[in-house]
């Protein structure tokens, strides 16, 4: 198995390899940069900006992700855009003392991240942990978002539905090598490549100085023990504010996902019956992961560029 280490990892160095693996031409390495964004004294939330244009999308991940995974989608499209760490996750600092994130203080956040890096953007997409933020941002701040996409997510989502996500995020806070979280990462994601999975690793954990590895999302966190915490409860009541949403929504679903099922699409499809539903064969939850050309055109479709 390749091992890994942070002494040769380079951020902006796999987008090659990303383009390859998915087939996509290749005329050079794009325009990306890093850019960390205050949202309260002493506390940031750090972002990708593909492009030097202003910013037609905001791209917002799952839990225990980064922005990182949206990197084959964002080249596929070709577009300006932000794809966003979002609090606790990947470069961003965990929100004060509390271990728990809940969609509201997530998406207040994110809003101050999107009026500094994308405050015209034509849409906002949001996976998993990102859609549910994306819901409460377009609620409460709904000036930032101007179309929404929902990847495989709605509030019908609880205990059961992502109970295998849990397992993932429940695991040990450190491994010994690299190979080891890797074997773990590829445990979990059967559907996936090797080569996917070992830059999405690369992305998404630490090398300590002793020689061991931790997610980024382990990183800075209240002690106190235990892992990635979300607010297990109260999803449902984004039903009526997913109903409230004032601007074109679309429901994109992976056939093989358990976290949104037939009784999902129908809750979306009676609060939102202009609003169309995309079901995305052969691709489980993570749909940037396992079909990113095809979530790409979908949301290309949604979103025409200007």
């Amino acid at each position: 198995m390749t091992t890994g280490s942070r002494r040769d990892y380079d951020e902006f160095s796999m987008f090659e390899e990303n383009a390859a693996e998915a087939g996509l031409p290749w005329s050079g390495p794009p325009t990306v940069r890093r850019e960390p964004v205050e949202v309260a004294p002493g506390r940031r939330l750090s972002a990708l900006v593909w492009g030097s244009a202003a910013p037609e999308l905001v791209l917002l991940h799952g839990g225990g992700q980064n922005a990182h995974t949206w990197d084959t989608v964002s080249l596929a499209l070709g577009r300006p855009l932000v794809a966003i760490d979002l609090p606790g996750h990947g470069h961003s600092d965990w929100p004060g003392d509390d271990r728990v994130l809940d969609p509201a203080s997530m998406a207040d956040d994110v809003a101050v991240a999107v009026e500094a890096l994308a405050p015209s953007a034509a849409a906002v997409v949001g996976m998993s942990l990102g859609g549910i933020t994306a819901i409460a941002l377009a609620t409460r701040h709904p000036a930032l978002v101007r179309r929404l996409v929902l990847v495989d997510i709605t509030p019908g989502v609880d205990r059961e539905k992502s109970s295998d996500i849990a397992a993932f995020l429940s695991g040990p806070e450190t491994f010994a090598s690299f190979d080891e979280i890797l074997e773990r990462t590829i445990r979990f994601n059967p559907t996936r490549s090797e080569s996917s999975l070992r830059r999405g690793v690369l992305h998404n954990a630490v090398e300590r100085p002793d020689g061991t590895w931790t997610w980024r999302h382990q990183l800075g966190r209240p002690a106190g023990g235990g892992g990635l915490h979300v607010v297990p409860t109260g999803f449902g009541s984004l039903w009526d504010d997913l109903g409230r949403v004032g601007v074109p929504t679309l429901l994109v679903r992976g056939e093989r996902s358990p976290v949104v099922d037939d009784a999902d699409e129908s809750e979306f499809r009676r609060r939102r019956p202009a609003d169309p539903v995309v079901l995305v064969d052969g691709a489980g939850h993570s749909i940037q992961g396992d079909r990113p050309l095809e979530l790409a055109r979908i949301i290309e479709e949604f979103v025409p560029g200007p």
